[in-house]
Formats: structure tokens, sequence, C-alpha cells
């Protein structure tokens, strides 16, 4: 596999605000050598191969907290950087209603490569970023979006937060939204843990008994830089708030 390309971009890596922010499907790219994985450009362009919004909330929102931001620059059809190597999903052989001809019958040995090449340092680059951060700890917070309608099925949200084994940070955001009545918001929607999207979540935030959390916004809702920044300003104060009272319990 060449290397003439990288799976991970850091942004405010000396940030010293309360979250750490991760974006894993932030890049719709995919690397010359893999040859658009032989996907028509719609499916290249769509939801199945990253989240779209999503990079544009996170950067506002590093911004807005001064917090680091790790990202990843490949799609997510190259290799899901929410998935361990045994999950099927890791690299998908179709991803809703788009068949990736480019994954169908990789051999172990090239799925290995892919998660060599992608996972290996986009996670080294976010436990690289939390040890620099292990003096003064911070939640840690991922951003994603989702499709408004999935299989022909509307989704019945607007945000999603998301938790895996510890959800005291996502209650408490949830509580904050309600309570904010702007969007209609839920937990563990549209996806959960069941659904295998908290790779990230315990394998960082859990591990080290940080508060976590998993943002899911509608991508309709932030399908341009501007309706983006408005949600990451929206998000800013939500999640403040929710810090705020995950201190005060902790007190």
């Amino acid at each position: 596999m060449q290397s003439d390309w990288s799976a991970v971009e850091i942004i405010r890596a000396e940030g010293q605000g309360p979250v750490v922010l991760v974006c894993e499907h932030a890049a719709k790219a995919i690397p010359a050598e893999f040859d658009g994985l032989g996907l028509a450009e719609d499916a290249r362009q769509s939801h199945a191969a990253w989240d779209i919004g999503a990079r544009d909330v996170a950067v506002e929102l590093s911004a807005l907290f001064d917090a680091p931001l790790v990202a990843g620059t490949v799609s997510r059809l190259v290799y899901d950087l929410n998935r361990p190597l045994e999950s099927a999903s890791a690299i998908p052989e179709k991803s809703e209603v788009f068949e990736v001809p480019g994954n169908a019958g990789l051999s172990d040995a090239a799925r290995r490569a892919r998660y060599d090449a992608c996972h290996v340092p986009f996670h080294a680059a976010v436990a690289g970023v939390l040890d620099a951060r292990a003096a003064r700890p911070a939640a840690f917070v991922t951003v994603h979006s989702f499709t408004p309608v999935y299989n022909g099925v509307p989704r019945e949200v607007d945000i999603g937060f998301l938790h895996d084994a510890r959800d005291h940070f996502a209650r408490a955001a949830l509580a904050v939204e309600d309570g904010r009545g702007q969007y209609r918001a839920a937990l563990n929607e549209p996806y959960g843990i069941a659904d295998g999207v908290t790779h990230s979540l315990s394998l960082h935030g859990e591990a080290r008994g940080l508060p976590t959390l998993m943002i899911e916004v509608r991508n309709d809702l932030i399908a341009t830089p501007e309706a983006a920044r408005e949600m990451a300003g929206h998000l800013h104060g939500t999640l403040s708030a929710a810090l705020s009272e995950l201190a005060e319990v902790t007190r």
C-alpha cells in the first residue's frame, strides 16, 4: 500500500478547552490507489462515503471550545475509523443501497493493510492528544451526521446523543437540549451501542474513565458551511451547560 496519503489530521492540537473532539467520518476522499473503489460519482458524494457536514461542525466546535480535533481524511468506505478490524462494516461490501466493488472479496491481508494504513495512525493520534491532556483531563466527544431517510424509512430525530457504558454525559446533554426546545433530540438515536457505533468512545474515553459522548446530527441541518456553523454554536451551548452540570455533580 502506498504511503503518499495520511488518514488523519489534527486541528488545534494544543487546545486546552474542556473537550477533545474526534470526527472519524469527516472526509469523502478515496486515495488514487483504490481506483474509486469502483463506485459511481453519486455514491462517492453520498452519506455512505462520509458524514456530510460533520467536519464543519467539528472544526467550529474546536474553535469555540479551544479544543483539539482529530479528524479522518479518507472515506469510511476505504476504512471506517469507528470500527475495529473484526467488524464486517469496517470495510463494507455494501453501504445502504450502494454496492462497493473495491471492497468485495478482500483477503485478510488486504483488510489488514487497510487497517494498518487508516485505523492504526488515526487512533494513535487520538491517544497522543489524550495523553498530552492527561494532567488536565477533558471530556471525549465524537461528531457525526446521519441521513434523514435510511433504507426508505424517515428518521424522527434531529440530534442524537449516544453513549457507551457510561451514560451521564449523554443524559445531561439530552436534558439540556430538551430544555432548550429547538430540536428533536433523543438518547441513542438513530443508532446505539448495539449497532457497533461506539468503538471510539470505548477505546479512548471509556478506557480512561472520561465523560464520553457521541453526537449525531441530521445532515440536512448542517449541509452548508453556514448551517454547520450555526449548529456548532447551538451545540456549544448545550455541551457547555451539560459539562457544567456534570461538574456540579462531581464536586
